[in-house]
């Protein structure tokens, strides 16, 4: 069985090293760019496996490399991998055509779990499929606060943050956050933006 490649597209050399290693032990086969110029050499047309892509990157940010590499084939499986801070960001990505974004730091096993959606054939994935007005009624499961809590992460706004602007403890922000993966049964934040995106 033929190993599946994943392009990695990240400046930061210890990223790129890290998921080598990952990537190499799990029967992956890695292809490393340092920049989002040196990908968009590459040959786009004949990529069929996932590419991840940072957001922030010198000179050609994430969203630009995106939209190029759209551009030459939609049917690429781009990823961004983005800091907490590039949430909204990546919101922006997923609205202009990227499969899926994780948060750095992730862990080994995340960026598995990320890898095998984005490769596989996935037949019962709610957010992804989920019509709006299925959407919406996910969402109207929430309660007023929690909805709250959905709006602002959504926007890509940090725990702190979201505590400041709603008048509430950290803790508390952490703890409404749980109840909503809990009750709406999705895995992360892509998940929940992705659903958030449905029902707009």
């Amino acid at each position: 069985m033929a190993q599946t490649s994943v392009y990695i597209v990240d400046d930061d050399e210890a990223v790129r090293d890290s998921l080598n290693v990952l990537l190499l032990t799990h029967d992956y086969n890695p292809k490393l760019y340092p920049s989002g110029e040196a990908f968009i050499e590459a040959d786009l047309g004949s990529i069929t496996g996932p590419i991840l892509l940072d957001v922030r990157m010198p000179g050609r940010d994430g969203l630009e490399i995106l939209k190029i590499a759209l551009s030459r084939n939609p049917t690429l499986k781009v990823i961004m991998m983005s800091g907490h801070a590039d949430v909204s960001m990546a919101v922006r990505a997923l609205k202009n055509g990227a499969t899926d974004f994780i948060e750095k730091p992730f862990s080994a096993k995340d960026m598995l779990v990320v890898l095998e959606l984005a490769t596989a054939k996935v037949e019962n994935n709610p957010p992804l499929s989920a019509t709006q007005q299925e959407a919406r009624d996910t969402l109207a499961k929430l309660t007023p606060r929690e909805s709250q809590i959905v709006s602002c992460l959504v926007k890509g706004q940090p725990n702190k943050v979201i505590a400041h602007e709603l008048g509430i403890s950290v803790r508390t922000v952490e703890t409404h956050r749980a109840h909503v993966m809990s009750k709406l049964d999705i895995r992360s934040l892509s998940d929940l933006v992705k659903l958030s995106l449905a029902a707009e």
